[in-house]
């Protein structure tokens, strides 16, 4: 399992998964596809990748 190292990290990372939910018109659980969930993730995995280079140059 992943561990979190900054505090309130949780709470952001479910705020931006029910955000891009809503802007895919995706209903997050059980009873959705895989797929679909799939799709929420892959969206926050290239935000979270977009957010870190946008810190890097930020920082350089």
């Amino acid at each position: 399992m992943n561990k979190l190292v900054v505090s309130g990290s949780k709470q952001a990372l479910d705020n931006m998964k029910y955000e891009i939910a809503r802007e895919l018109n995706i209903t997050l659980g059980a009873d959705t596809i895989s797929r679909l969930n799939g799709t929420v993730g892959g969206m926050m995995t290239k935000r979270l990748v977009e957010l870190g280079k946008k810190s890097l140059i930020k920082n350089s």
